[in-house]
């Protein structure tokens, strides 16, 4: 099993741009290794003669037609804009 120290985790932090609060980093670390420890149980199952699956159930998957359901409610929405301009809220420049 690999172990997971403070490099690893350091590594994990950089890779996830995360930052780690000293507080929390023994409790991460910990969990680092349930997570390992789990996915090594997986590799001990008997997989041979087992097919992959693409789908939880065998069989096509049903497709529906896409059809529109719901007004897009523009009407509503600019109802609710007090300035508009071409259909379209005009808000206060920001930059």
């Amino acid at each position: 099993m690999i172990k997971i120290d403070e490099a690893v985790l350091e590594k994990a932090e950089l890779l996830a741009k995360l930052k780690i609060d000293v507080a929390e980093r023994e409790r991460t670390m910990n969990e680092m290794e349930k997570l390992l420890l789990y996915t090594e149980k997986l590799n001990e199952i008997d997989t041979e003669g087992v097919l992959p699956l693409s789908y939880g159930e065998p069989g096509e998957a049903t497709l529906r037609e896409d059809e529109v359901t719901n007004p897009d409610g523009k009407a509503q929405t600019l109802a609710n804009v007090p300035v508009q301009r071409n259909d379209c809220p005009v808000v206060p420049k920001t930059v």
